[in-house]
């Protein structure tokens, strides 16, 4: 049987996009690997979102690349949203890969591969997605899948000026409702603790194909599949968090009080050259509202500065509402000027210099933010879910306010030895910057 290692970078969709791989991949009796020097084929599943993760990505597939040397038989293939939007010049600068698949094409991976084994011709393979649906299919999760994303979305319609998002993934494509379900059930079966739902936009989730927005619904259905302790919300943009989402939010015990919110800025003026909906006064609402129905709520948000024609001032009114909302949980990226996107065409690009101290100057401040959230939780106790354990015994994991990879961490002595996934009671006992010291009660 041939042997495929894959390897992921970039985003919780690119990740589960290689999980669908895998299980296409195994039922058609391929073998999945975890090195890549013991595969036959090669998968590197990209990002090309902003430029450093282009760079990342081009960076890994050289890496890859060094696997071919001594073996003429191993095949690289490169998939994924740097391999869709940039497959002909890529196909021209890198010879050493054999052929370049886009983000719809994985239900074509076993037939690409038996095919790629039997010829030394490269290829391209970009078909698009015309369907209106987000079929279910088979994903194959690590043996304690205790945290798993569900993708119940793929694509987007938002057109934001800076992203390329659209025409990569083409138009937003919500995932049946039953199909969702069976999809939680299954993960459940199989250990998972933590649900994390994500898409494009979460909160769009069902206005294409049930004509209304179903998130809510969905949520409470969810809540009722029997091993799921936590679910947990990313993407949802603002001026669709409605209060029947909120409600259900503060109703069900299962949802972790936590929300991520790509908020972008706080200028009105760039938010509408950015072409979002959202105004400061609609954030400032959603954001009351929020914590007004579930007080501990911990907000995520990015933000992006050096926006064509950001001014010092539009900068200011960033910080200013940074420092007026202190966000729990903060991330900033610096614009990336792409092509083929509105925002690549504008004038006043700013100096990649002022872009640097501008997101210096707000990770300065969020600094001061996480600490201050972090020391007001000394004492308490928090319910920890644990993601491994440190070489002198104590635990690292998360409490529900914390997504992984991305949120803080407590790092904890244990009373008994525990594996990934248990969820244990903790009373926090220091504070740092991103990370919690506590011990198990």
């Amino acid at each position: 049987m041939n042997k495929v290692y894959i390897d992921t970078l970039g985003c919780p969709k690119n990740f589960n996009d290689s999980e669908t791989a895998k299980g296409i991949l195994e039922s058609h009796n391929f073998v999945i690997v975890n090195q890549p020097d013991d595969a036959d084929f090669i998968i590197v599943n990209t990002c090309g979102f902003i430029n450093d993760a282009k760079k990342e990505s081009i960076g890994r597939i050289f890496e890859m690349a060094d696997y071919k040397e001594g073996a003429e038989a191993r095949k690289l293939i490169v998939s994924g949203c740097l391999s869709e939007r940039y497959a002909d010049d890529l196909y021209a600068e890198m010879p050493e890969v054999d052929a370049f698949i886009g983000v719809n094409e994985y239900d074509d991976l076993p037939q690409i591969l038996t095919e790629l084994e039997n010829s030394s011709e490269r290829r391209i393979e970009r078909h698009g997605c015309d369907l209106d649906v987000l079929e279910k299919k088979v994903r194959k999760y690590d043996s304690n899948p205790y945290s798993a994303t569900l993708k119940i979305a793929e694509g987007c319609n938002n057109h934001c000026a800076y992203c390329v998002i659209p025409s990569i993934r083409g138009k937003y494509r919500s995932k049946r409702e039953e199909d969702i379900i069976a999809e939680a059930a299954e993960l459940a079966a199989r250990g998972c603790r933590e649900l994390i739902l994500i898409a494009q936009d979460v909160t769009y989730y069902g206005m294409d194909i049930y004509g209304e927005l179903k998130l809510p619904e969905l949520l409470k259905k969810l809540c009722k599949v029997d091993g799921i302790r936590w679910i947990r919300l990313m993407y949802c943009y603002e001026d669709r968090i409605t209060d029947e989402l909120i409600e259900v939010m503060a109703d069900e015990e299962k949802i972790c009080n936590y929300i991520d919110i790509p908020i972008q800025h706080a200028s009105d003026r760039i938010l509408k050259s950015m072409n979002r909906r959202s105004t400061a006064e609609s954030i400032d609402t959603t954001l009351r509202k929020l914590r007004a129905a579930i007080p501990d709520i911990h907000i995520r948000t990015t933000l992006i500065v050096g926006f064509p024609g950001e001014t010092d001032e539009d900068y200011e009114t960033l910080v200013r509402f940074v420092e007026k909302e202190k966000f729990a949980r903060l991330g900033v990226f610096a614009y990336s000027q792409e092509e083929n996107t509105p925002a690549g065409e504008m004038e006043n690009q700013i100096d990649e210099s002022i872009k640097q101290e501008r997101l210096d100057g707000i990770m300065r401040r969020q600094l001061d933010i996480s600490l201050e959230y972090n020391k007001a939780a000394i004492g308490t106790l928090a319910e920890v879910i644990v993601d491994s354990t440190d070489e002198d015994g104590s635990c690292i994991g998360r409490t529900r306010f914390d997504a992984p990879e991305i949120d803080d961490s407590v790092i904890f002595k244990p009373k008994k030895a525990h594996i990934p996934g248990d969820i244990v009671n903790v009373r926090i006992t220091d504070a740092f910057d991103y990370d919690l010291i506590g011990e198990e009660i």
